[in-house]
């Protein structure tokens, strides 16, 4: 399941400040059309933190009603019994798997980082993602509680956005005969990590232009890294602009001008800035994803 392209989707909002279920249901299917294997919602790119638990039930059913491709949802949360219900309730909704980030704001220490990861997967049958983001969370996962949490039935693999080769390369190495899967977190990591031996990306441009980090995926993980290299640098100054601030500030705003579903971003996100707009279009003109 957890192999090719998996798109962090945006949540549109409607001018009421409501989801645009018809618009999140349109954009589902652009990326489908880019060859993607899988849909990730209710994650960062998804404004997950300003969700309320009914939206998130509402989001989780939404998309396993429209997805054509495996479904997988952010339920993670700082507090445990929250997180043990969403991930209860997306199980019982029919999802994929599930998508957990590490405990923000807390910083548990290793046991309660283990307990925690644990509480949440004795609660479930569903396979489970960790995901280990320090710029959001504050905390780097320690690598000897991924490999302790590695052991766990159904975790069955992180979703890497720590920036660091050196750690995605010892999770790799030490997870190596178990069922363990490392994905990419960040974008413009992809190409090294996919050669490095992981499986897959979850991937905030791909809202933008699915197929071309579907071809970038598929040319590394045959080993054509001379195809996998060139779409890397074509889609790096995109992937540059979309990160220039807070994700999914850009990447709202891109999906707006290529017209997708997008609408307004919650507070405390506020809209990009003039200057970085200005290089967001040029980029998204450059790669071919925007006319004029």
């Amino acid at each position: 399941m957890f192999e090719g392209v998996l798109p962090a989707l945006i949540t549109p909002f409607k001018k009421d400040d409501s989801i645009d279920e018809n618009g999140f249901r349109e954009n589902v299917s652009f990326v489908e059309t880019g060859g993607i294997s899988g849909i990730v919602s209710c994650g960062t790119t998804g404004e997950s933190a300003t969700l309320s638990t009914a939206e998130h039930e509402q989001l989780i059913d939404i998309s396993v009603d429209c997805a054509n491709v495996h479904v997988v949802v952010g339920t993670g949360s700082n507090n445990t019994a929250e997180a043990v219900e969403l991930t209860k309730y997306a199980d019982d909704a029919g999802v994929d798997g599930a998508l957990l980030i590490s405990p923000y704001y807390n910083k548990p220490n290793n046991a309660g980082l283990i307990k925690h990861f644990k509480a949440i997967a004795e609660s479930v049958d569903i396979p489970l993602l960790l995901y280990n983001v320090p710029t959001r969370t504050s905390q780097d996962m320690p690598l000897e509680v991924i490999f302790e949490l590695s052991k766990v039935d159904n975790i069955v693999g992180i979703k890497e956005a720590s920036g660091n080769l050196d750690k995605v390369t010892q999770i790799i190495e030490n997870t190596a005969d178990g069922d363990f899967s490392v994905i990419s977190g960040d974008d413009g990591l992809t190409l090294p990590i996919i050669t490095l031996g992981g499986s897959a990306v979850i991937s905030v441009v791909a809202n933008i232009v699915p197929q071309k980090m579907v071809d970038l995926y598929n040319a590394a993980k045959s080993g054509d890294i001379s195809t996998a290299r060139n779409i890397h640098y074509e889609l790096a100054p995109l992937i540059r602009a979309l990160f220039n601030e807070t994700n999914p500030i850009p990447v709202k705003r891109a999906a707006g001008l290529i017209g997708l579903a997008s609408g307004p971003l919650r507070l405390p996100l506020a809209p990009i800035s003039s200057d970085n707009e200005r290089i967001l279009i040029d980029a998204l003109k450059n790669i071919g994803a925007l006319n004029g």
